[in-house]
Parts: C-alpha cells; sequence; structure tokens
C-alpha cells in the first residue's frame, strides 16, 4: 500500500506539472522498464553496453519536447545501432524493446500534451487501467473459478477478467462523466476497450515472463516486482488511447481527440 501510495504521487505530480518535468520522469520510468527488458531477454548482468542503452532510452524523454518524434529516432535510433553490436543473438529482443519503449514514451508525453485536456486523459486512462488491475486481483482471489490462460499464467481467472472489466468500465464512465461533457455511450465503449486493452497487455508481458522463466520483471517496487509489472497493463491501453486520439483530432491534439467527440 505503501508503495502504491508513492506511485500515484508522483504519477499524480509529474501528470500535473507537466512540460520537461514530465518528459524527464516517463524517460526514466521507461529507461528502467527497459533495465528489466535487458536483464531479462539476455539472463545475464548488465554490462557497459547494457547501461548505455538504459542511458539512451532515459535521454529519448527529454528528447521529445525538443524535436518531437524526430528526438525518439535521434535517441533510439542509435541505440538500435549499438545493439547490433552487443551480439546478434540477443539484437532482435533488444530491438522490440527498445522500439516499443521508445513509441511509449513519444505516445505517453504526446497524450500529456501542454494543456489540462492532457491531464485529465492521463487521470482517465490511468484511473481505467489501474482500476481493472484491482478489481480483477480482488475478483479472482474471492471467487477463483476457471483459470484464463493457464498456460501463460496459472494464478488469472475468468472471474477476475470480467470483474475487472466490469469495474473498469464503470468507473471509468463516471471519470468520463466528471471530465468531459461527450456522449456518455462512447465513454463506455472507450473505457471497455481501454479495459480488455489493459489485460491484453497484462497477459502478453505474462508470457514474455514465461517465456523466459522468471516470475517478476524486477524487484525495485517492494511488494509489487518490477516497473514491468506495473506497467504491463498500460502499455495497450496507451497505444488504443493514442491511436484514437490521433485518428479523431490529429497528432498535435490527442487528449482532445480522445475526450471530446
Amino acid at each position: 500500500m505503501i508503495s502504491a501510495a508513492v506511485l500515484v504521487a508522483i504519477t499524480a505530480i509529474s501528470l500535473y506539472v507537466g512540460s520537461y518535468f514530465f518528459a524527464a520522469v516517463v524517460g526514466v520510468v521507461y529507461a528502467g522498464a527497459y533495465r528489466e527488458w535487458e536483464t531479462m531477454v539476455t539472463r545475464t548482468a548488465l554490462g557497459p553496453g547494457g547501461m548505455m542503452l538504459i542511458g539512451l532510452v532515459a535521454l529519448s524523454g527529454l528528447a521529445f519536447p525538443l524535436a518531437g518524434w524526430a528526438g525518439i529516432v535521434a535517441t533510439i535510433g542509435p541505440a538500435i545501432v549499438l545493439s547490433l553490436f552487443m551480439g546478434l543473438e540477443y539484437a532482435p529482443w533488444r530491438i522490440g524493446g527498445l522500439a516499443l519503449f521508445g513509441l511509449l514514451i513519444g505516445a505517453v508525453i504526446t497524450l500529456r500534451g501542454t494543456g489540462t485536456d492532457g491531464i485529465m486523459a492521463g487521470i482517465y486512462l490511468g484511473t481505467v487501467v489501474w482500476t481493472t488491475d484491482s478489481a480483477a486481483f480482488f475478483s479472482g482471489r474471492q471467487i477463483g473459478g476457471e483459470k484464463l490462460a493457464p498456460i501463460i499464467s496459472p494464478s488469472k481467472t475468468w472471474s477476475g477478467a470480467v470483474g475487472g472489466l466490469a469495474m473498469g468500465t464503470v468507473v471509468g464512465l463516471v471519470v468520463w462523466l466528471i471530465v468531459t461533457e461527450s456522449p456518455w455511450w462512447i465513454g463506455l465503449l472507450l473505457s471497455m476497450s481501454i479495459s480488455l486493452a489493459g489485460q491484453a497487455g497484462d497477459l502478453g508481458e505474462s508470457a514474455l515472463k514465461r517465456h523466459f522463466r522468471i516470475k517478476d520483471s524486477g524487484d525495485i517496487i517492494p511488494g509489487h516486482g518490477g516497473l514491468m509489472d506495473r506497467m504491463d497493463s498500460l502499455t495497450f491501453g496507451v497505444i488504443l488511447v493514442f491511436i484514437v486520439g490521433a485518428l479523431h483530432a490529429g497528432f498535435g491534439s490527442v487528449a482532445r481527440g480522445l475526450l471530446y467527440w
């Protein structure tokens, strides 16, 4: 609970402040996630090359406000080239991780933008994803029942998935009605879609961990595991709302495109 309170506080403060502070926090967080990715796919301790990759991921957070997606390319691009010289055996996994985290960094900072719409969009997205996570955990523990994907994640149940979807959708709709005057049914559909995307991201990371035979991506957060373990549900959710907002209002107004219809 203490860890969760700290995480919420950091998220809320950085989301409110925005600008370079938010970009720096996003870069550092995803750099930490890439650190876990690097040790997971190579199954070895970090070396100088891995540390350089982590540094470039962190730098991409600050590069994005300065140069947009060109800043991501200017930092993640050299990281990808460097990964090729670090051994072809792990190159596909390294490249995949770098590309994914670079995309997420750009998407998250774009969603925040510079105005209050980005704050509201961040609150809405975070509420749906983390409510789904919590409700799935508690309903799965209390009700139990048939396993959702026993080969991928033996602890997940259908009751947890349904409970998470129901609660994430309902709470998301409530937040939607508070932060925007757009039609309720759009909020309902978006909340349901984000909740499902969040659960898909959770299963996706579980499949990766099962492939590499690890239980947690890391132990940096007491009682929670690693950064990847906390952000897996957010991954597909961020990509979904980024696409929806960009298609509706353009890349310059992603948050507004998400919230106002």
